[in-house]
């Protein structure tokens, strides 16, 4: 049966990732980076400044820290450590080459998703703060394209239930406790209609569905208040082990480089045709680049909506940091250590555990020590996407059901179920749900990015114009 589910699924997400939307995706990076005059590369160090500077007076409901690392808590996840082992096992070493790419021009589409976002919010009756891709469709589109906010509102919430923010979640962090608890599965009880899993995974998703429910009922202020700890923390302690392994194999990086460059143009070069095609680098590498940093899906603007500012435009600046972060940064430095360690070409490893093999054969540490360390910043990083997702969801539910509440709160309760019986869904099969709806989430936002992009470069001219470069540079 999981056979036929599984075909069928791949059917769809092949469809649905086709040529089109990656050229959307790509495209629409693409146009955004030209008029804003390559952006992302002359404002980061302004926007890395701001991004723990807080503004001052600012309307909203959390810092504009605060609000990156909610938006942070959602993208940084498995997609930066399973994620990468994925898109380079199945797309072969140049998938990485084609997700950073993917993600430069992606710093410019999630500028201009934060800067829209701030524009076009709203403040709901008891005061919070309501914003993101439903919004700036609506408002800035005009009232006659609700309908394609509706859509977009519709597959948010479907990406949070069924997709990047629980099962897929949920089942990394289960198979990274399992292979360091139990790894051969010797502790085993038979689950009816579910099949044999390990103590270890049963337990993990009860601790974990209990955690998930003691922070979601304290709603965004809660949820942010753990992301600006938790998010900081593990995100830099996984860049010092990382960055550990790849000094300690330097004289391979070189070659790791040679051979990412070799494989996003000529993978058959390197890889033998055992991976496929440049087009199957390429689709793994984007699509695995957006399920990491989230650019042109437009979740993060929810988040970016509750930032306490009056400046689109520096808000735009802050949400634009979390993709340099997510994939620049911690994306290419897990990527570049499959490749170095050639965890990648090793048969019978799927997900973390190719990740796992990375850490146990490049650090310099013992192989439990590498694993533990693995597993912790996969568990912390996994939980806060959660945390992020159900936000971003329960904002897309709201706009759906016309602010009614009760919906909401209904939703959050099977948001955590959804927590609890994401670790006995298959690999493969949740990370192609995941797939599947983040192609269909990222239409909507697109089309919105492409019809508001002069918008965008108004706003951005205006606001730099306004402000003398000695106060703000």
């Amino acid at each position: 049966m999981w056979k036929t589910i599984n075909d069928i699924l791949n059917s769809i997400d092949n469809f649905v990732w086709g040529v089109p939307l990656m050229v959307l995706i790509i495209a629409g990076g693409i146009l955004l980076t030209v008029r804003l005059g390559v952006l992302q590369v002359r404002k980061l160090p302004l926007a890395l400044k701001w991004m723990i500077k807080n503004e001052e007076e600012g309307e909203g409901e959390i810092t504009s820290f605060a609000a990156l690392c909610t938006a942070l808590s959602a993208t940084i996840g498995t997609g930066n450590i399973v994620g990468v082992a994925t898109a380079v096992c199945t797309g072969g070493p140049g998938a990485l080459f084609w997700m950073v790419a993917a993600a430069f021009f992606g710093m410019a589409t999630k500028y201009s998703e934060g800067l829209l976002a701030v524009k076009y919010r709203v403040v709901a009756k008891d005061g919070h703060s309501l914003g993101g891709p439903f919004y700036y469709i609506e408002q800035g589109m005009g009232a006659k394209w609700k309908w394609l906010a509706k859509i977009f509102a519709f597959f948010g919430v479907c990406v949070g239930l069924f997709g990047i923010g629980t099962f897929s979640q949920v089942n990394g962090i289960a198979s990274a406790i399992n292979g360091f608890f139990d790894a051969d599965n010797s502790n085993c009880v038979n689950i009816p209609f579910l099949g044999q899993y390990s103590w270890s995974v049963v337990v993990a998703s009860l601790i974990l569905a209990f955690c998930v429910a003691a922070v979601l009922i304290g709603g965004v202020k809660r949820i942010a208040s753990v992301s600006q700890v938790v998010v900081p923390f593990m995100a830099i302690i996984y860049v010092i082990f990382v960055a550990i392994l790849v000094i300690t194999n330097i004289t391979e990086v070189p070659a790791a480089f040679k051979t990412i460059i070799e494989a996003a143009f000529s993978p058959k070069a390197v890889t033998g045709g055992a991976v496929g095609s440049m087009f199957v680098a390429m689709q793994k590498g984007v699509a695995r680049g957006i399920f990491s940093n989230e650019a042109g899906l437009g979740s993060a603007p929810i988040a970016a909506a509750a930032a306490q500012t009056k400046e689109p435009v520096r808000q735009g600046l802050v949400s634009m940091t979390g993709t340099f972060i997510d994939t620049i940064v911690i994306c290419t430095l897990t990527g570049l250590s499959i490749v170095i360690t050639g965890a990648w070409k090793v048969d019978g490893l799927e997900g973390v555990e190719v990740t796992t093999y990375a850490f146990q054969n490049g650090l310099p540490f013992p192989a439990e020590v590498s694993s533990f360390i693995l597993m912790l910043c996969l568990v912390f990083f996994a939980f806060t996407t959660i945390l992020g997702w159900d936000y971003y969801s329960e904002r897309c539910l709201e706009y759906l059901s016309g602010g009614k509440m009760k919906s909401v709160r209904v939703f959050r309760w099977i948001y955590i179920f959804a927590v609890f019986i994401g670790p006995y869904m298959t690999v493969s099969a949740v990370w192609t749900i995941a797939d599947i709806f983040n192609g269909l989430m990222a239409l909507p936002n697109m089309i919105a990015l492409f019809a508001l992009s002069g918008v965008v470069a108004k706003e951005t001219k205006k606001f730099f114009e306004k402000h003398n470069k000695n106060k703000y540079e």
